[in-house]
């Protein structure tokens, strides 16, 4: 990656024009001199990872550092209307376009999908107020907001999301429909049912999912397995384990099943894993030709992916630090965090990819990667050098180039050597482990 190729990237989302002109569009500057939109939305974005006050404090102390006119705390907060949250979503959507325009990185057992999917969702807490109380309901007495996500696995990066109340079901915001056709999906047991993998087999998407406690799959054949000598008229797969049939005894466990009963049927593979806490067993429709049964343990683990996307969006982006107490508020907040997560991925992918170029999957390492949050608060850190080269025209490259290497240096994985994802060893994000702290470097031979 390049200063050159990180300038592209900010501006792709954070261009002086592109702003001005979303900002006329949706009527958010109604008399300009008032308020600087540009330094407005990069304060919003870029207050990521500072903790010295509330979201909203924290931005407008930002706005008035980068010398926008001055402006009190109650008409500031006032520009957190409708219109504002209309340029922040536009924003978002061209952050998460420019994202997803990026190469995807799926080596290995990644491969034989044009991308794999993991969705979740991710509860936020806000101020029990009572037009909160109605509008995001939570599970008890108070007012939460869920954020739905669609995570890219190749791209590393946001792909969609919706807000909800918090009470809200996970499953009926999973539709898998002809555009999903030659993707895979990664999903917990919270998106698990029979009409969701007959729609995966009707439009040819590939999935990895625990199974459900309460499903009773027949087994039709069982490929790999410890089987006992004895013989019982049963084909059910918790009979064959009552009855010692079939034996966990630490192998992998791989069976042709059928589940569900009556009218509504799905065959499927079922794949069973010995773990430190027990046997963990999946249902998948991945072919048993390209995946044994610990790469489809090892699929399910990417799934975990999304879960430290969610720890980025709030450890890094403060997704959960919301003390606003208007809805429209609280979802300009929610869209500004995404965004600070979003174009922090972007760069992070665009690393990994300049990482990765010209070597095999194999070939190890030179320079670590970026961790996500890392960088998010090298970004908040060095966020007037950000807000200066994007609106100065005669920004050079040098400039660009020197910002990348602060980055860089703020912004690396610590944990690259040592604790490697399963992701990145997949993706061959992996380096030789270096010598302890206080190991002296080998002394070069005569």
């Amino acid at each position: 990656m390049t200063g050159e190729e990180l300038k592209r990237h900010m501006q792709s989302v954070l261009s002086l024009d592109s702003l001005h002109q979303i900002a006329k569009d949706y009527k958010v500057v109604q008399r300009e001199r008032e308020l600087d939109i540009v330094q407005l939305i990069i304060a919003l974005v870029l207050s990521g990872g500072t903790h010295e006050g509330g979201r909203q404090f924290d931005a407008l102390r930002r706005y008035l550092e980068s010398g926008a006119p001055r402006v009190a705390r109650g008409a500031f907060y006032a520009w957190f209307t409708a219109p504002l949250e209309a340029l922040l979503m536009n924003l978002l959507g061209r952050a998460i376009a420019a994202g997803q325009a990026q190469p995807k990185l799926l080596p290995g057992i990644l491969r034989g999908v044009h991308d794999w999917r993991i969705f979740d969702s991710t509860t936020v807490k806000v101020p029990n107020s009572p037009e909160l109380q109605t509008e995001y309901p939570g599970t008890g007495e108070y007012a939460a907001i869920k954020i739905h996500k669609e995570f890219s696995v190749g791209t590393g990066n946001l792909v969609s999301y919706q807000f909800s109340p918090a009470r809200d079901h996970d499953s009926p915001f999973l539709v898998v429909d002809e555009s999903r056709r030659g993707t895979g999906l990664l999903i917990d047991l919270g998106y698990a049912s029979l009409a969701r993998l007959a729609d995966c087999e009707s439009h040819d998407v590939r999935y990895v999912m625990r199974l459900k406690d309460n499903w009773k799959p027949k087994v039709d054949r069982l490929v790999r397995g410890a089987i006992s000598d004895a013989v019982i008229d049963s084909d059910d797969f918790d009979v064959l384990l009552e009855e010692d049939v079939v034996r966990l005894d630490g192998r992998v466990i791989d069976a042709d099943v059928t589940l569900g009963r009556g009218a509504q049927k799905i065959q499927s593979r079922m794949v069973g894993i010995h773990t430190p806490k027990g046997y963990c067993f999946f249902v998948t429709n991945v072919p048993r030709a390209t995946h044994g049964p610990n790469q489809i343990g090892d699929l399910y683990r990417i799934r975990w992916e999304i879960e430290i996307d969610n720890k980025v969006d709030k450890a890094g982006a403060r997704l959960d630090e919301i003390s606003a107490r208007k809805g429209v508020s609280v979802r300009i907040l929610l869209l500004a965090s995404l965004l600070n997560t979003t174009i922090a991925r972007t760069i992070v992918q665009s690393e990994k990819l300049a990482l990765r170029k010209g070597r095999a999957p194999s070939d190890r390492t030179d320079r670590p990667p970026l961790h996500p949050i890392l960088l998010i608060r090298a970004l908040a850190t060095f966020h007037g050098t950000v807000s200066r080269l994007l609106q100065d025209a005669a920004s050079t490259q040098a400039e660009w180039n020197s910002l990348l290497a602060n980055l860089r240096h703020l912004g690396h994985d610590p944990n690259w050597r040592r604790r490697p994802s399963v992701l990145d060893t997949i993706q061959g994000l992996t380096a030789a482990p270096g010598r302890k702290r206080n190991q002296k470097a080998p002394r070069p031979a005569l």
